[in-house]
C-alpha cells in the first residue's frame, strides 16, 4: 500500500482511482463497510482505491484544545487500513487554510486534480469542506459535473435486530471512557488498544511480585476508566495475556494517572524504551484504595487468575 502525506506526494501519472474521505478515527466497523465497499468498486472498475483522512483531527484546528480522545494514530489507523486491502493511503494536514476551503474547492483539487476519482463512497452523514458546508448531496451534484459517481452506504447498527445506536467512533470512545471495553470491541470488530513507550515508575509492582510496563500513552488517546482489566501486552509482534491497572494507585495516594500492564507469569522482561501496545479485553473491577499491601497483594492474585483464565493463559 502507498502512503501519502499531502497532495505533492501523488504520483503524478496516478490514474482513475475509488476514494472514500473521513477522520477514520478507531477504522471501526462501520469504517471497514464503506472501505470494502471502496476496495470492491475499484476492482469492479479495474481502477485503484484510495483511503482520505487527516492529522492532526479536524476539530484540533477548527476548535483548538477540543481534540477528541484517539481511538488509534495515525500509523495504526493506516496500518487497518491496509489490512483492508486498500491500494494508497492519503493523509492531508489539516490546516487553518485548508479548513477554510469551500466544498467545491476541496472536490476539485483533491478528487478531480490529484486523485481523478471515478466514484466516491461515503456514509450518509459525510461532510465536508468550510465549516462542513457540504454534505452527499452537494457531492453527489459535483460529481454529475465531472463524471464522478457517488456512493451511499448505509451506517451499521449495533445488535443482532439491527436496532441500535449506529456504529461511530464518538461511539466507541464513550464504550471506553466508560470502560466497557468489550461493547467498544463489539464496535471496533478488535479489542480497543493504546499504545506507548515503557517508562520508569514507582516500581512497587516489581517489589510485590508483579513487574508492570508503565505505558506513556500516545498523546490524546483514549485512555478506558480507571479500574483492571483482563487483555494484552503486546512486544515486538508477540502477544502476552495481561492483567492491566488504569488509574492512580489509590493505596499508595498517588495522583499521577498511569497505564501499567503485567504480562502473567512471564519473568525478566526488560521493556523500558521500547514501543509497546496494551489491548484491553474485559472490565474486572474498579480502582480501590486497599488497607493494607497485604490486601492488595490478595485482590492482585485475584485479578491475575481472572485475567489468565479470559485471556486462556493458563
Amino acid at each position: 500500500m502507498q502512503r501519502w502525506r499531502g497532495l505533492e506526494e501523488i504520483p503524478g501519472d496516478w490514474g482513475r482511482s475509488v476514494v472514500t474521505i473521513g477522520s477514520f478515527d478507531g477504522v471501526h466497523r462501520g469504517h471497514q463497510l464503506i472501505i470494502n465497499r471502496v476496495v470492491e468498486r475499484a476492482r469492479e472498475r479495474g481502477v485503484r482505491s484510495v483511503v482520505v483522512t487527516f492529522d492532526p483531527h479536524p476539530s484540533e484546528v477548527v476548535r483548538p484544545g477540543t481534540h477528541p480522545p484517539l481511538l488509534a494514530p495515525q500509523p495504526r489507523r493506516a496500518e487497518l487500513i491496509e489490512e483492508l486491502g486498500v491500494d494508497a493511503v492519503l493523509v492531508l494536514p489539516f490546516t487553518t487554510a485548508f479548513s477554510k476551503e469551500s466544498p467545491e474547492e476541496f472536490f476539485r483539487q483533491v478528487l478531480v486534480d490529484a486523485l481523478h476519482a471515478c466514484l466516491v463512497v461515503e456514509g450518509p452523514n459525510f461532510r465536508f469542506g468550510h465549516r462542513a458546508a457540504g454534505d452527499v448531496a452537494l457531492l453527489a451534484e459535483l460529481g454529475r459535473a465531472a463524471d464522478c459517481g457517488v456512493e451511499v452506504v448505509d451506517l451499521q447498527v449495533r445488535g443482532a435486530a439491527g436496532d441500535g445506536e449506529p456504529f461511530s467512533s464518538t461511539l466507541t470512545r464513550r464504550l471506553v471512557g466508560s470502560g466497557d471495553v468489550a461493547g467498544a470491541a463489539e464496535v471496533l470488530g478488535r479489542p480497543h488498544r493504546v499504545e506507548g513507550v515503557v517508562v520508569r515508575g514507582a516500581q512497587r509492582g516489581r517489589e510485590m511480585g508483579y513487574p508492570t510496563a508503565n505505558v506513556e500513552t500516545v498523546p490524546h488517546s483514549a485512555i478506558p476508566a480507571d479500574g483492571v482489566y483482563a487483555g494484552w501486552l503486546l512486544v515486538d509482534g508477540e502477544r502476552m495475556p495481561a492483567a492491566i491497572s488504569v488509574g492512580t494507585n489509590p493505596t499508595f495516594d498517588n495522583t499521577d494517572r498511569t497505564v501499567e500492564a503485567y504480562a502473567i507469569d512471564r519473568v525478566g522482561l526488560d521493556l523500558y524504551g521500547l514501543h509497546v501496545a496494551v489491548e484491553f479485553l474485559v472490565y474486572l473491577r474498579g480502582m480501590e484504595k486497599f488497607d493494607s499491601v497485604e490486601a492488595l497483594l490478595d485482590r492482585m492474585a485475584d485479578d491475575v487468575k481472572r485475567a489468565r483464565e479470559l485471556t486462556d493463559a493458563g
